[in-house]
Order: C-alpha cells, then sequence, then structure tokens
C-alpha cells in the first residue's frame, strides 16, 4: 500500500534509520570542498580539472605511483578517507555498510578531484586508512555527545566531537540534536574509555650508534585511549579500539604529531575462559603513522591476534599477546632517495608481542616487540626488515598518578639490489610522569 514505507521508516528508532540521499551528497562535498578550496583559492595547477584529464584518468593503464610528502600521503589522505566513511556512517549505516563509501570517495577523487594521474598508494591509504580512522572518530564523537550535560559544558562537548568526527558534527547540526542531550540510555554508547595522559621528556639517536648521548632532551605529550574490553562484544567490529598520540618537539624546536596508532578489533573467539586463565582470539585492523627526529613509518595491516591473562599468587597478573598478518601497504624510510620521495612502498608481513607483569596494581614492568619484514613495489628495488624493542618500567606513586621509565630502540634493515645494504639503530628513552583515569 502507498505510504507504508514512510510509516515503517516514521517507526523505526533513530539509530535505525538510514538516509541515503544525504549521505551520498555529504559524500560528494568532502570531495567538492577540498577541490574547490585548492581551484579557487590557492589556484593549484593540479585542481585545474578537464574533461579529458578525467578520461585520462578513468583509464586504468594510467595510474601511477605519486611522490608526496610522508605526512601528505600516511596521515593527510587517511584523514580524508574517514570523512567519505562517515558520511554514511553518521547517517544510520553500520560499520560494514559504510566501508564501500571509503573506497568510492577515494575512486572519485584520485579520478575528477585532481589532473594527475591517479596513484595506488593514495587510494589504498585513502581507503583502507580512512575506515579505521572513520570508524574510531565515529565511536569517540559519540560517547563525546552522548551524556546528558547542559549550558557550555554541552556547547563544548559538541565542538570538541565535531572537531573528532566533522561528518557527525554536521549532522548533528543538520537534524537538530546539536546541543540536545542525550534522550534516553537505549541512545547511550555505554563502552568505558580509559585513558592514559603522559608527560615528560625523551631524546633519540639517529647516527647509529648505540648510545643516546649526543640530543638533547626534549618534552613531549602522550595519550592512550582505550574503548571497551576484548572479551566484551568481541563479534561487533571496533567494539574494542585502542589510540595511541603522541606530540612533541624535534631537533629543530618545531612541535610535531610524532605518533598516531590505531587498534580496533573486527571480530573476535573465545578460546578459553577460565577464572585464573583464559585466552581469547581477536582480527584486528591497524592504522600506524610514526614520524620523529629519528624515524618515520606508516601502514595499514590486519592482524589475528591471541590474548592470554594468567592469575598467579600474590596479587601478580600477567598478561601476554601475540600476532601476525599480512601489512596491506607500508611506508618504509630508504636510505637512497627515488625521485624525490625518502621512503619506498610495499606491502609485507607483520609482527608483534608482549606481556605486561601487574603486581598489586602499583607497580608495571611491560615489554613489546613490533616487527615486519616488506617488499618494495615502487621505489629502489629492495625488501627491509623492521623492528621495535620497547620496556616500560612504571610505579603507580598514587591511585591514578604514576612515574615512568622507557627505554627502547628502532632497527631498520634494508637490503638492495643496486646500492648497499643498510644497518641502523635508534636508541631512545622517554622519562614521564602518567596520569590514568576513566572518561
Amino acid at each position: 500500500m502507498p505510504g507504508n514505507d514512510s510509516l515503517i521508516k516514521k517507526a523505526l528508532p533513530a539509530a535505525d534509520r538510514r538516509y541515503f540521499r544525504r549521505a551520498a551528497a555529504q559524500l560528494l562535498l568532502a570531495d567538492a570542498v577540498p577541490y574547490a578550496v585548492d581551484r579557487y583559492v590557492f589556484h593549484a595547477d593540479y585542481a585545474r580539472v578537464s574533461f579529458k584529464s578525467i578520461s585520462y584518468n578513468l583509464n586504468p593503464g594510467n595510474w601511477a605511483w605519486d611522490h608526496d610528502s610522508f605526512q601528505t600521503n600516511q596521515f593527510m589522505h587517511p584523514y580524508h578517507g574517514s570523512i567519505y566513511f562517515n558520511a554514511f556512517r553518521s547517517n544510520g549505516y553500520s560499520f560494514w555498510q559504510s566501508v564501500p563509501a571509503a573506497f568510492v570517495g577515494s575512486y572519485i577523487w584520485e579520478t575528477a578531484g585532481e589532473n594527475e594521474a591517479p596513484s595506488p598508494n593514495d587510494f589504498i591509504n585513502t581507503s583502507f586508512g580512512g575506515i579505521v580512522l572513520g570508524e574510531m572518530t565515529h565511536r569517540l564523537a559519540n560517547e563525546i555527545t552522548n551524556n546528558h550535560s547542559h549550558g557550555f559544558r554541552r556547547q563544548l562537548s559538541e565542538v570538541f566531537a565535531l572537531l573528532v568526527n566533522p561528518a557527525n558534527g554536521f549532522n548533528r547540526i543538520l537534524t537538530g540534536k546539536w546541543g540536545r542531550r542525550t534522550p534516553s540510555l537505549t541512545e547511550k554508547d555505554t563502552s568505558k574509555i580509559n585513558a592514559e595522559f603522559s608527560l615528560g621528556f625523551r631524546r633519540f639517536e639517529s647516527n647509529n650508534a648505540n648510545r643516546t648521548s649526543d640530543r638533547e632532551f626534549s618534552w613531549y605529550a602522550r595519550a592512550r585511549l582505550s574503548y571497551g574490553l576484548p572479551h566484551q562484544n568481541y563479534r561487533t567490529p571496533f567494539s574494542n579500539i585502542y589510540i595511541g598520540t603522541e606530540i612533541g618537539m624535534n631537533d629543530k624546536s618545531r612541535f610535531n604529531v610524532n605518533l598516531i596508532t590505531v587498534y580496533g578489533s573486527l571480530a573476535g573467539w573465545e578460546i578459553s575462559a577460565k577464572s585464573k586463565f583464559n585466552h581469547l582470539a581477536i582480527l584486528s585492523t591497524n592504522y600506524d603513522y610514526v614520524q620523529n627526529e629519528a624515524f618515520f613509518y606508516g601502514a595499514q595491516s590486519i592482524k589475528m591476534n591471541l590474548y592470554s591473562s594468567l592469575q598467579l599468587p600474590a596479587k601478580v597478573r600477567l598478561t601476554t599477546s601475540l600476532g601476525a598478518g599480512p601489512v596491506i601497504l607500508a611506508a618504509v624510510p630508504s636510505a637512497y632517495p627515488y625521485y624525490d620521495r625518502n621512503y619506498d612502498y610495499g606491502p609485507g608481513l607483520g609482527l608483534s608481542a608482549g606481556g605486561e607483569i601487574d603486581v598489586a596494581g602499583k607497580a608495571y614492568f611491560s615489554v613489546s616487540y613490533r616487527g615486519g619484514w616488506f617488499k618494495t613495489v615502487n621505489g629502489n628495488r629492495s625488501h627491509y626488515f623492521l623492528h621495535a624493542l620497547s620496556g616500560e618500567l612504571r610505579y603507580k606513586v598514587i591511585r591514578q598518578l604514576s612515574i615512568c621509565a622507557e627505554p627502547g630502540y628502532f632497527t631498520l634493515r634494508g637490503y638492495y639490489k643496486y646500492y648497499p645494504e643498510v644497518n641502523r639503530n635508534y636508541p631512545y628513552v622517554r622519562f614521564s610522569v602518567r596520569y590514568d583515569c576513566r572518561l
């Protein structure tokens, strides 16, 4: 009967409604706005798009890897992809239903947003990186706005959520939800967020000497957020998210974003669940961006992880993790520039392992390893081995305040067909004060 569809739509809870036209319009807007800025504000040559350039770009045989800066390719493109993803995610679509939006938005930009040849690295970084960053920002923005605050605090949370997820904030303005309190607990995200905020000093070594004596200490700040718990709702994508960010001053006294790492669970399987000993397998997707004065690295990957915990006598608890999986695409620093790019692109295999000993919730010692093998598909003919090993000793001074010491190092080994092999070590040390809380 005519009108049934609209009646059904009105009967659905707000969280279950999907708005395709609005989502599609916002996806196109996410391409149109940066194009207009590039073309009419900055008058960029690459923004002078024509039917001829679009026709050329639609031919798959004309795609070519680009040589943009590391920050542009490994951060700006994934961030742009997160807006495509959230154009649908914030309009009622599920995680899996929103995934194609990142690919569609990226393809439109590559073929019609610039007159340069579409690049595989941009398409992969924007799509895969955009999905990971998109779901992470979607959940964080909802956590920020879904509360019963009012007045200035309400407005502040709305602005902060808009900065985290512009698509979601734009939709809250369009739908009149901006400034409105969460009407019921059924629309509230009840996942808990545990946070750690660290402030301290660090020193890197980048001249391949196994010491840290030739550089001055510089300040840094780090935030770690853990959303949800691994053993809860593990069948739901991104029910458990880990976010790590770090900022600081480099050796040229410039402020930089040094680290963005995002881990999101896709699916999980309970292997063993006993009172003192349990195992859990989690399939995850990961985004990594590292750029400091000594070292840089960027990648998107998928891993199968095994998490275990064991309750020992004397209030001692041991937790371990082990992970392995394919790296879809990595940007690895090259000792020999490829045209004007100082890094090579390639897929690979990633490994990770770690463990922590918790003594009565007072003292903690942890060690972690991350490594990988990468085969260059664009750059100098080469392959790489990358290792990162770190340890941390933390002592809780009072209930939420700890002092921490963290030594570690990066190791990069590069094997080139036409150049000498490279073996470089990058030791570092960090000292900090940490505050942990539940948001």
